[in-house]
Order: structure tokens, then sequence, then C-alpha cells
């Protein structure tokens, strides 16, 4: 499916994107066979109004079955000039999105799946949960993927982290000059781990 997109008066006075979404995922209507066919979403989360996960059940008949993941990218821009503050572009598991920052409580939702794209995603979310998870303190000396070139030409793949409060600075380990990575805790470095020396006891 395209964008869809409009405006803050045709979004049925909902006041956010999430709202907006978690109401248009829940529903449940007559089925030309008989009973009623529908959806539910069980938990959601929409941050900073860009990516909205949900956990959808499916019901039948007002029982609960399959629970799956429902992606959406958020366009979400209440002063837009056009008229158009918001916009979606919905999606399931099932399709690969390539957006993996689903949270935990919405995971640990869904039910088994055989998909292979939505398995990838699954795998992908809990990778990128497992990455943001990490410990590391004022002092530890990490290793970047691949070296970095910073604009001021400098180019590094090992610093030491600085941490002031939530904010991480990287060091360079001979100069102390500091540089920042965007999504810093979202990159797949490493912790180089320390070199002990031993003091040598003579007799």
């Amino acid at each position: 499916m395209g964008w869809l997109t409009m405006s803050r008066h045709s979004m049925g006075g909902h006041a956010t994107a999430k709202a907006y979404l978690d109401d248009q995922f829940t529903y449940e209507r007559d089925h030309p066979k008989g009973g009623t066919r529908g959806l539910k979403v069980l938990a959601s989360s929409c941050p900073a109004n860009r990516v909205y996960y949900a956990a959808a059940q499916v019901t039948r008949d007002g029982i609960g079955g399959e629970v799956f993941a429902i992606v959406c990218l958020v366009l979400w821009n209440p002063r837009s000039a056009s008229g158009e503050n918001f916009g979606y572009k919905d999606m399931t598991e099932n399709m690969g999105p390539c957006e993996a920052a689903c949270p935990a409580a919405i995971l640990d939702l869904l039910t088994p799946t055989t998909n292979e794209h939505a398995l990838d995603w699954r795998r992908r979310c809990r990778e990128a949960l497992a990455r943001r998870s990490r410990k590391i303190e004022t002092g530890a000396r990490i290793k970047l993927p691949a070296p970095v070139r910073f604009s001021d030409g400098h180019v590094g793949e090992e610093f030491i982290v600085d941490r002031i409060g939530r904010r991480v600075i990287l060091r360079d380990p001979e100069t102390r000059m500091p540089y920042r990575i965007g999504r810093f805790m979202d990159q797949a470095w490493t912790i180089v781990p320390e070199t002990k020396v031993h003091k040598t006891l003579f007799a």
C-alpha cells in the first residue's frame, strides 16, 4: 500500500498518530458467510511520531486468535503549509520492514509464525534491543565495525568513552579530541578488552 495523507480535521478527532492508527486497526465487521471478523490492537508504540509498531490480534466471532505485527511509516507535520498534517504507509511483519526498532513489550505478544520475512524482522528487532541494552561506562575503550571519517578529517576506529549523563562522547585515545556518532547505541561496536599488566614478584 502507498502513502495515505490527510489534514488533522480528517483524523476523526484523534489528537495523535498513534491514537488514529490504533483506531484504524481495531474493528469488527460482519462476514459474508456469517459471524464477524476483525482486528484488535493489543499494544502499540509510535516514538517521536516516526514509526508506528503494533501487536494486532485477529478475531473471529469476537474470539481472539493469531497476533501479528503491524508497522507504519509515519509523517507528522502539524504546521504543514499544504494542510497534509499526517500521513502513513502501513505494512505487516510478513513484508519484512526495514524499520526494526519494535519494543520488546510488543514483540512478546506476537504468536509463532513460519513466515521467513516475519522471522527475520523479529530477529532484527531482538538484535537491535540487545545492542541498545549494552552497558558502557566512562573509560571503556570501544572499537567500531569500520573506520569512520569525521568532519575535521580525522579517521578513527577505536575510542575512549566519556559519558556525560545520557550523552556519549568518544575521545581519540591519542589526542583526547571529542567526537560524536549518531545513534551510537545502535551501532555494532565492541568493547576492547583491557590489558592488565601484573607485577613481577622477585623472591
